[in-house]
């Protein structure tokens, strides 16, 4: 099998690029980055050919279409700093591509695998369901949501492709060191941790993520290739926990004691609780959340060379 993952060189996309080598170990794994986001290091013992390239350009998807031919692409590359307020480019990368990649994928007759996010539902009620709710905040969310309603009108029309689109929560775990002030706040507080800095949060530390391990967001998209489906998913463990709850995990995996500094949140487009319902991944995906926060934290602090004990992450 032939795979292209686009944002490979990233964070969930390498991850994804190595479990795809591990399942489907003869397959040929083709990374497309243009490493404005993404790190090199993130693919160093990866076996993957590199194609770099800006996919927000049609140019680019015709001439892939005339050169290669893939059996799945798994498109995770996007423009994922919230914080970006430049509207064009932020519509332009995440919402236009996806009609050049879908057309490409027509063109392979491939399965495509979107990544979209929570940031669709904005402050919606929880539990989001797929459904209802898509308020987005900010030009982010607007992105994912606007590749949401493009993807299902495609399908309208062209019921013999199959199109999955991953609506991922917080998600967490190796691979994201890069990202800096972009990756995700178990990252953050950790390094302030370890840097012996008072660990800052929001005040008052009671907003609330559904935090998703990266290994759970990988899985999710091995049952999208492996299911004949099509739809789009919210991929989460549907258990909303406080930013609180984060630091104090931390601080007891790493048997420090510290203050939290508390400060003035200098965003109105904020989300103050994501919390998922997983309903229909479960039922049409089979997907359910291998990892709780506790355990996610835990893995991934291992990962960095913490030396966490099981009985902790048991009691």
């Amino acid at each position: 099998m032939r795979f292209l993952v686009t944002g490979g060189a990233g964070f969930i996309g390498s991850n994804l690029v190595r479990a795809l080598k591990a399942h489907y170990p003869k397959s040929k794994v083709y990374v497309l980055d243009d490493f404005s986001s993404g790190h090199f290091k993130n693919l160093l013992h990866l076996e993957c050919e590199v194609i770099t390239a800006d996919l927000s350009h049609r140019e680019l998807w015709e001439w892939l279409k005339s050169k290669f031919s893939f059996d799945a692409v798994f498109h995770q590359g996007a423009i994922t700093d919230t914080t970006v307020t430049d509207q064009s480019r932020m519509m332009k990368v995440n919402a236009d591509s996806l009609r050049y990649i879908l057309e490409a994928c027509l063109h392979w007759k491939a399965k495509l695998i979107y990544a979209s996010s929570a940031g669709v539902y904005g402050n919606s009620p929880v539990p989001m369901r797929e459904e209802s709710g898509l308020v987005p905040e900010n030009i982010y969310g607007f992105s994912k949501l606007a590749m949401d309603r493009i993807a299902t009108n495609f399908l309208q029309e062209h019921a013999e492709i199959r199109v999955v689109g991953l609506r991922y929560f917080n998600v967490y775990g190796p691979g994201e060191a890069h990202k800096g002030k972009t990756a995700s706040m178990v990252y953050q507080l950790y390094r302030q941790i370890k840097q012996g800095q008072r660990p800052r949060l929001f005040k008052w530390g009671e907003q609330r993520r559904d935090f998703v391990y990266v290994e759970d967001a990988v899985r999710a998209n091995l049952l999208a290739l492996e299911r004949e489906v099509s739809g789009i998913f919210n991929i989460a463990t549907g258990v909303a926990r406080s930013f609180n709850e984060v630091v104090s995990l931390l601080k007891e995996y790493l048997g420090v004691s510290c203050q939290v500094e508390y400060f003035d949140c200098p965003y109105d487009f904020y989300q103050k609780h994501t919390q998922a319902d997983i309903s229909k991944a479960q039922k049409e995906l089979g997907y359910s959340p291998q990892y709780s926060l506790e355990e996610g934290i835990a893995d991934y602090l291992g990962s960095l060379g913490e030396d966490v004990p099981r009985t902790k992450i048991l009691g």
